[in-house]
């Protein structure tokens, strides 16, 4: 939903990964956490206030921003400093895999039919959600599997203690006082009681973990029992993911969103990227078809080719509704996983394996070649050896200067090139 979900969904994902099976169970009732003593760097924003002042001064924001005195006390057990939280914001590691060993292992056949399984079982919320929305059930099912596998896993860390501990610190701390005082409205409003607010170390709730900011815009009482629990009932999480992808996400009612597709060994691989839109009709004239070799539909749909590994791994056709993949988590290996992963629920076959291995830098490598594309002039973002959005556009601009196929996929050569030498051998490194 926001650039920090990506080393958030990578924890959780993992915890979901070995832990599928499980069966879901209400979380339990933590005990008011006790604080820990702030980090003396973290009042530096806040003009050297005390924890305990600056928590003051977050009370009365949210007082001013409707919250009642009655919610204040019953929170304020809660709402206490934990600088092992702010260690863990600040020690986030990006983990890196290759798109298909991380689609292989998140997107794999039993998450594909534990997605049906639920849309079978939840039949009636999911069509009043397509209905409501326009949001397809497997689009739902997709995130609520990858985000928690159905509720198995939604963290263990009391909600109010991680939003106040990061308001604090002053990374983020506009944006976790804002998601400090929702936090409050969603008690205020009678969804959830402090005890029973507990999620991810960042604070997102639920089985589809919402930020409290999200879930106090987009949340909604699909079972009619006067709350929006969506932690415990399954029709509230189907309905309110529905009105998040919809509203906030923008989704465009009956358009495909991602389709995995074959594509030529001559195409003007400079289009390759979700910037570029034409026709399907024109990308069909270039050679692109269906991995079954069906011809794409001659119509003037606007899509993008989409090679989260290069012009040598797989290959998807993305559209406008891709977007809403990318909004929710900007990694592209999770939004395009989880874009795949709904149209396995939706019923596509499983994409093709690459014929032959596909090269990758090395973690060091990697990122030395983001080094050498600073120099260049390029703005790569945190020169940190991951393969993230404004390193893959460098990378593209410096193949076009070079001659090389402009796939975005970093390589030994384009890296012999910009260093002036010869090409290096190139085991696994790191992408998101």
């Amino acid at each position: 939903m926001l650039q920090i979900r990506f080393a958030i969904a990578a924890a959780a994902l993992l915890a979901c990964s070995a832990s599928a099976s499980a069966q879901f169970a209400p979380p339990a009732k933590p005990v008011a956490p006790k604080p820990t003593a702030p980090s003396p760097r973290a009042a530096s924003c806040h003009n050297g206030a005390s924890f305990d002042r600056f928590l003051a001064e977050v009370k009365q924001q949210a007082v001013a921003a409707g919250v009642s005195q009655r919610t204040i006390a019953e929170a304020s057990p809660y709402l206490v400093y934990d600088q092992g939280i702010v260690n863990r914001d600040r020690g986030q590691r990006v983990f890196g895999q290759l798109f298909t060993e991380f689609a292989g292992r998140m997107a794999a056949p039993y998450r594909m039919q534990n997605g049906q399984q639920h849309i079978k079982q939840h039949a009636a919320a999911f069509a009043r959600a397509e209905k409501d929305y326009g949001v397809p059930p497997a689009v739902i099912a997709a995130f609520w599997g990858l985000e928690s596998d159905f509720g198995a896993n939604m963290g263990n860390l009391p909600t109010l203690k991680s939003l106040v501990s990061l308001a604090y610190d002053c990374r983020r701390s506009e944006m976790f006082v804002g998601e400090t005082i929702a936090a409050l409205k969603i008690i205020d409003r009678g969804d959830l009681h402090p005890d029973e607010m507990i999620g991810s170390w960042a604070g997102e709730l639920g089985q589809t973990q919402f930020l409290p900011v999200h879930y106090v815009n987009y949340a909604v009482d699909y079972d009619g029992d006067g709350r929006r629990d969506l932690l415990r009932s399954p029709a509230d999480v189907i309905g309110s993911t529905a009105n998040y992808i919809a509203n906030g996400l923008k989704w465009r009612r009956g358009e495909p969103w991602l389709e995995e597709i074959k594509v030529p060994p001559n195409l003007p691989w400079e289009k390759t990227d979700l910037t570029v839109r034409e026709p399907r009709s024109t990308w069909a004239q270039l050679g692109v078809t269906y991995p079954d070799g069906r011809p794409l539909p001659n119509d003037n749909l606007p899509a993008s080719v989409l090679l989260p590994m290069g012009r040598f791994g797989p290959a998807f056709m993305a559209y406008a509704n891709f977007a809403a993949y990318t909004e929710w988590n900007n990694s592209l290996i999770y939004s395009t996983t989880a874009g795949y992963l709904a149209s396995r629920i939706a019923g596509a076959a499983p994409m093709r394996k690459p014929a032959q291995p596909v090269p990758q830098l090395p973690f060091n490598e990697l990122k030395e070649l983001q080094q050498l594309l600073v120099r260049a002039g390029f703005n790569v973002g945190k020169v940190d050896g991951v393969l993230g959005q404004q390193s893959r556009i460098a990378v593209k601009a410096m193949q076009t200067k070079f001659g090389l196929p402009a796939d975005s996929w970093p390589t030994a050569e384009l890296l012999a090139r910009m260093r002036g030498g010869t090409v290096q051998a190139q085991p696994a490194g790191v992408v998101r």
